[in-house]
């Protein structure tokens, strides 16, 4: 497979960056290609603003969906978003590794979605969803927290898990991915924060390194969260009455 790596953290010798290293190695261990994204290293930027745009379609007043289409279609689109999208055309599996922070990814990562996922491009009306551009393509969020996994079960202090993550998931099957479970390594604590002794966080640390080397050889070969599909809804985009997910508790 092509392998591309995203990683969003600004400090390379962190856990995050520990990761997303472990993950390239194992990955060309086993003959796989691998495409390095470092966003912070590679400095880029987050903002969607007017500049970006070289041939405006409207200098008087910025409308982002427009100009993102119309510098799709007749370019020039921006050298980083180029570059971006070039390595998601390439790759076959996409690993986005982040914090979560906030309750969601790093700004410079929500940023990279609102920039690179352009307007017309990317996705439009018709193109969404299981009919999106990048179907038949993988991606999976690696992912850790601050807090020890009991606290983000259903009814942890922390929230769902699968709440938590569920927007970036959708924005990625949005656009046509198959979405991974993810890999959550927990409990990363920092920041003067203590939920285990020294040795032992450390011992943690390993633990879920190589849970994440373990996982990465069968990647490929896993099934997708599954998400519902334009088959599915009815002209008002609602699930049909008969599909079985309608009938889950």
């Amino acid at each position: 497979m092509n392998v591309l790596i995203v990683l969003a953290h600004p400090e390379r010798a962190s856990f995050n960056g520990g990761l997303a290293s472990v993950a390239e190695e194992r990955l060309r261990a086993e003959g796989h290609e691998v495409e390095f994204d470092d966003l912070y290293r590679e400095g880029f930027d987050p903002v969607e603003r007017a500049g970006h745009y070289a041939e405006r379609v409207d200098e008087g007043y910025f409308a982002p969906l427009t100009e993102q289409r119309a510098h799709y279609e007749r370019g020039p689109l921006p050298t980083d978003v180029q570059r971006e999208i070039a390595r998601l055309e390439w790759a076959d599996l996409v690993i986005f590794q982040f914090p979560l922070w906030w309750h969601a990814q790093p700004a410079i990562l929500k940023g990279w979605f609102d920039r690179v996922l352009v307007y017309g491009g990317l996705y439009s009306g018709s193109r969404r969803y299981d009919r999106g551009h990048f179907r038949g393509k993988q991606a999976i969020c690696s992912v850790t927290t601050g807090s020890p996994e009991h606290a983000f079960m259903p009814f942890g202090r922390a929230g769902n898990m699968v709440e938590w993550l569920w927007p970036i998931h959708s924005s990625l099957y949005y656009v046509g991915f198959d979405v991974l479970a993810p890999q959550v390594s927990y409990g990363i604590q920092g920041g003067g924060i203590r939920y285990q002794e020294e040795g032992v966080f450390r011992e943690h640390l390993e633990t879920a390194k190589q849970a994440w080397v373990s996982r990465i050889e069968g990647l490929g070969r896993e099934t997708p969260i599954p998400f519902t599909g334009w088959d599915d809804w009815d002209d008002d985009g609602v699930l049909k009455p008969s599909h079985p997910m309608r009938w889950r508790l």
